[in-house]
This record gives C-alpha cells, structure tokens and sequence, in this order.
C-alpha cells in the first residue's frame, strides 16, 4: 500500500498530540542540549535568553506554520509538495529536493554523533570511565573514541538499526508511538535532572550565570540567537513539511506550531539548568559541543552524590533527543521515495537507511589518519565530518528556510494561503495576525535568513 495522494487513515497522525510530539521530538536535538545553555551564558544571560524567545516568536513560529501548512495542504512529500504547487514554475521544485539532500545528509553524520551517545551510555552501564578525577583522562577516552574507526561504525551501526525499525512500522505504530512515549520520558528525565541539578551547590551561580542580564549582549549575540532559533526548530529541511503531511484536514497548524515551539524552548532552557549547575558544582567552566557533554559532565556527575545514576539518566535522555531527530530526518527521506516511486514503506525504508548509513561510513571514520579525516583536513581544512555539517549548517538549511519563506508568501495562491492558515475558517478579528504573518514570511524571514548565512559564512 503507497502512501500518495488523498492518504488513508492509518497514513495520519491519529491525534494533533501525536503530531505535536513527533514535531517537538524532530526540533529537541543535541543542538538544544550541548549548544544553546553555553552560547546563552556567553551573550548576555538573561537578555539573550528574552532576546532568543522574541526570535522564535517572530521568526520560527511563522516560517514553521508556512511549512507545515505545505504539508498540510499537499498531504505530500517536500519534492511532490512543490511539484504540485507550482506547475508553473518548476524551480521550485529545488527547494524541496535540497531539503530531502539536507536531510540525508544531516542524518549520515548525526548518526555517528548519536553513537558517542550510545558509547557512553554502554560505558555509565557497565562503569567503563575513568576512576580519577583527571581531567587529561576524560579528555583522552574521549579522543580514542572519535578516532575509532570500529567503535564509531558499531555505534553507528546500532543508531541507524534503532531508527529504522521506529521507521518501518509507519506512522501510527511507529512514528507517533515512539514519539508519545519518547517525549514523556525525554520530560521526566530533564524533570528529575533538574531536580537533582537543584539541590547541588553550583546551582545558584549557574542560574545566575544563565539568567542575569549583562552587557555582553552585542549585534553578533543577536546573530546567534536568530541564528539558533531557526535551525533548533528543524526548519528549512522539509521535515516539518513532512510531518505536517501526516496531519488531517481539520487539524489547527497555527496552534500546534506554537505548542512544537514552546516543547523545544522549554527543553533548551531545562538542559541550561541541568548541565551548568553539575559543572560548576565541581568547578568547571561550561564549555560547547561535545567537550561539554563527553568530557566535562561526565567527570563532574562522577564526582557528586548518586553522580553514576545522574550520568545514566543523562545518557538516556541524550539518546531520547537524538532518536525522535533522527526518527524526522529518515521518515522524511522515506516520504520521498514512496511518494516519487510508489514503493512500499518496508522497501523505501530499508533502502534510504542503507544508503544513508554508507554515506555515513565516511564521518564515521574522519577522525583517523585516513583520506577522509587526516587527509582531507590537510588539503581542504576540514574532515568530511566537518565538510558536511559545514555544507548543511551555512548552506542548505538557510536556503531551504529562505525557498520555503518566499514560495509560501509569493507563490502560493491567496485565497488558498488564508483558508490554510484559518483553518478554513473566517478570520475575523485576527485578520491582523495573518497579515502580520505574511509580512514576516514575505519580507523579514528572507532577509533575516540571509544575515544569518553571511555571517556564518564570514562575510561579516
């Protein structure tokens, strides 16, 4: 049974819940969990916080209702979505293929990062850390693990397997099941770390750290808030235009947007209040990416109270957030390939996961001494890991964020474009909210885009 055209029952999402949850799991990544708490501390605290809110109010709200209302509209895939939408103008159609690239891309080297998750995980179960509390240690078990080759392709192996098996049982028994039931258990977990987090005696600088407003806050933190705000919510890839094909009808895509939106913040925010405390607890300074998350946190939690319990619990909600993102990205590698070859879930599945897993095989081993790690860093200055979450981050996701932006402000028919956004019902008194809605999808959501991609890219 295909999954195309006017789509069955069984092919939507049997409640908006479940799409709010799968949406919600799609945008909590490790981005929200290794990144936003440190570049939070770093500009301004408090006035980035409060500025970052504005920002997903302003601009992530409205872009992610314009691509879900896509998917809702086409009840398609993002490449099928624009086909059947600009009949006129088939350039369209590339912003839905460089979403679905993106995707696949996105997902073959963030499988590798998930497996790190994975690898420490396997290492809180079975007290596989270091028993001092040198930090030159957890530095090196760290480094033997990137530049694993076996351990990198097992993990990655093990993530991509998981996945796809989510994947394969469809959107109902997968997809929403495992979303439904990951999110509820992502929330208790961050509940019960930010309980624990409380109770330790860096929680107070950590809040004040975090919160307080300071004049460190300039046009670059600005930036990088906008910046964060967009790519957090998973937009610009096609995944929400995806997920939001699943949707019925009837169902409201202003309202649940705004719900995806705030589940994404409050987890961002309640990882700030997880993971400083537990460092500066032991009197480390908080640090970004995978430094803060495999180095640090474990050998700050090994130090405090019930400190092996805290790591497992941690663990386990990294690999809640990297699943239900991975699970997005895959699903919408998957839609392509059913609704563009009419083939079965089992068959389009299997082979987007094979394909995508041996594409990742490369990342998986860039931190050898090989072509793909040592030997392109010489010639090109980056490893294919980095190649290829430089080419997604500055490239793809602010092109497809700005496509999706002017297609649905400039291309989409009027009267189809209003109906979409009230439901199909009269606007009345928030005919205000629609046209300021349109005028950030028109005019600011581009060229807000645009700064961001330039100043990725170093052109200011």
């Amino acid at each position: 049974m295909t999954e195309q055209g006017n789509r069955k029952s069984s092919n939507h999402w049997k409640s908006s819940l479940g799409f709010v949850a799968a949406a919600a799991g799609s945008a909590v990544g490790l981005g929200n969990i290794w990144k936003f708490p440190y570049i939070a501390g770093q500009n301004g605290g408090g006035t980035f916080v409060l500025f970052y809110l504005l920002c997903i109010a302003i601009f992530g709200i409205p872009i992610m209702i314009a691509e879900v209302m896509l998917g809702r509209t086409t009840q398609s895939s993002p490449l099928r979505a624009f086909q059947r939408l600009s009949t006129r103008n088939y350039g369209w159609q590339f912003v839905g293929l460089l979403g679905i690239f993106a995707g696949i891309l996105i997902l073959s080297y963030y499988s590798i990062v998930a497996g790190w998750g994975l690898h420490y995980l396997f290492l809180s179960l079975v007290g596989g850390f270091p028993q001092d509390n040198n930090p030159q240690a957890y530095t090196d078990l760290f480094d033997s693990l990137v530049q694993s080759a076996r351990l990198n392709i097992w993990w990655h192996s093990v993530f991509m397997a998981i996945t796809t098996c989510v994947v394969l049982r469809g959107i109902r028994g997968g997809i929403e099941r495992f979303a439904n039931w990951g999110m509820l258990a992502l929330f208790i977990l961050l509940g019960m770390l930010a309980i624990y987090a409380s109770t330790l005696s860096g929680f107070v600088p950590a809040v004040k750290f975090l919160f307080a407003f300071s004049e460190n806050f300039t046009w670059t933190s600005a930036l990088e808030a906008l910046g964060h705000a967009f790519f957090s919510l998973s937009l610009g890839i096609g995944v929400m235009l995806t997920y939001g094909s699943y949707l019925q009808r009837h169902d409201d895509v202003v309202g649940t947007s705004i719900a995806i939106a705030i589940a994404d913040t409050v987890v961002a925010i309640g990882a700030c209040l997880v993971l400083f405390p537990i460092a500066f607890s032991v009197g480390l300074e908080p640090s970004a990416g995978p430094g803060l998350i495999f180095i640090n946190i474990p050998l700050a939690l090994l130090q405090l109270p019930f400190g092996r319990i805290g790591l497992l619990v941690f663990f386990l909600l990294l690999l809640l957030a990297a699943l239900t993102s991975a699970i997005s990205l895959l699903e919408m590698a998957v839609a392509f390939l059913i609704d563009s070859l009419s083939w079965s879930r089992s068959v389009a599945g299997f082979t987007m996961a094979i394909f995508i897993y041996l594409l990742g095989i490369p990342s998986a081993i860039s931190g050898g001494t090989g072509f793909f790690g040592a030997g392109l860093k010489q010639s090109l200055g980056m490893t294919w890991f980095e190649g290829a979450d430089y080419l997604a981050s500055n490239w793809l996701l602010p092109l497809g964020g700005i496509g999706i932006s002017l297609f649905v402000g400039w291309q989409l028919n009027s009267h189809q474009r209003l109906n979409e956004f009230s439901n199909n019902s009269r606007i009345g008194s928030l005919a205000w909210l629609y046209s300021s809605w349109l005028l950030i999808i028109r005019w600011l959501s581009p060229i807000v885009i645009t700064i961001i991609m330039l100043h990725n890219l170093g052109v200011f």
